[in-house]
């Protein structure tokens, strides 16, 4: 055994060299746990930093698009905005030439009349009905707009009469009768079948029916006129009296009117009865179905031809 001296002598000595020998390998192991948390951290970053670019890239393109899109608005704003300036221009100046003629007109009428004085063309009487008339331009127009208000009045009377008889009539098929207004006139065609028997012109009991709520409509209306009409196809037809279609249309016309008058009360003098035979079909008479189509009589509301020639006539001042 040595002596307890040189024991921790010995002792001392491994351990210092122990701890020399293990220095070197704690600095590396250090080292290179620091590089590699480096590396890490770095490559975390990196990625990151490649991410964020990419979609500023992708925000930057967007951007640029919206950019070049307004631009293009903003080229074809101006391009309108130029277009319209420009037309506008060309209305003020068509407006300008307009005015100018307007005030040449009226300056020459007086001195065209005067030179026409002086030459002794016309006489001051004649003269002065040409200036009236050059003058009463204006008055023309509002006689215009007083025939349309006219017209626009009547249509709308026509169309409230429309209305109350097919009210009256009811849900009656569109086969058997049909109203309509055409070129401010007012129609209503009854079918042959709903109002007689083949060949025959004594109204059915059901057509009475009928033609007594066309007739209440009517006698409400005790300044309308109006016309029955007969119409037939163009199968040649006679029996017993009757010599034709012709015939056989005019019968059935006045046998509606007479029901009119003395079942329904409604004025004579205001009622008219034809008959217009084959010639004037509304439908061609090559089939069956166009020919029961044809064979109808119609109600004719007449315009008051009297009302409206009023408005023609000059008015009194």
């Amino acid at each position: 055994m040595l002596a307890p001296g040189l024991d921790n002598l010995s002792g001392n000595l491994f351990f210092h060299q122990k701890t020399r020998f293990m220095k070197p390998k704690l600095i590396t192991a250090s080292l290179f746990f620091t590089v590699f948390l480096f590396s890490c951290v770095s490559s975390k970053k990196y990625k990151q930093s490649q991410a964020d670019y990419a979609n500023l890239q992708v925000k930057h393109s967007q951007l640029e698009g919206d950019l070049s899109n307004c631009n293009n608005d903003k080229a074809k704003l101006s391009k309108d905005k130029s277009d319209l300036e420009a037309e506008k221009a060309s209305l003020n100046g068509r407006i300008a030439d307009l005015n100018k003629q307007m005030e040449f007109l009226k300056e020459n009428n007086t001195t065209v009349l005067t030179q026409l004085q002086n030459l002794s063309v016309i006489s001051s009487s004649q003269a002065e009905s040409i200036k009236k008339s050059l003058d009463n331009i204006g008055a023309k127009d509002a006689y215009i707009i007083d025939l349309q208000t006219a017209m626009a009045r009547k249509d709308s009377l026509n169309m409230a009469l429309v209305m109350n008889l097919k009210g009256a009539i009811g849900d009656m098929n569109d086969d058997d009768i049909n109203i309509k207004v055409d070129k401010g006139v007012v129609y209503i065609d009854i079918s042959d079948k709903m109002l007689f028997k083949t060949g025959k012109y004594e109204v059915t009991s059901q057509a009475k029916e009928v033609l007594g709520k066309v007739a209440m409509v009517l006698k409400n209306q005790p300044d309308i006129e109006f016309m029955v009409e007969g119409h037939t196809d163009n199968v040649p037809y006679r029996s017993g009296i009757l010599l034709d279609n012709w015939d056989l249309s005019v019968k059935r016309a006045t046998a509606v009117v007479r029901i009119l008058q003395n079942q329904y009360g409604l004025d004579p003098r205001k009622m008219a009865a034809s008959g217009r035979g084959e010639y004037n079909p509304v439908m061609d008479n090559s089939t069956s179905a166009n020919r029961a189509i044809n064979r109808r009589t119609r109600i004719v509301i007449l315009p008051q031809l009297d009302q409206f020639f009023q408005l023609l006539e000059p008015k009194k001042t």
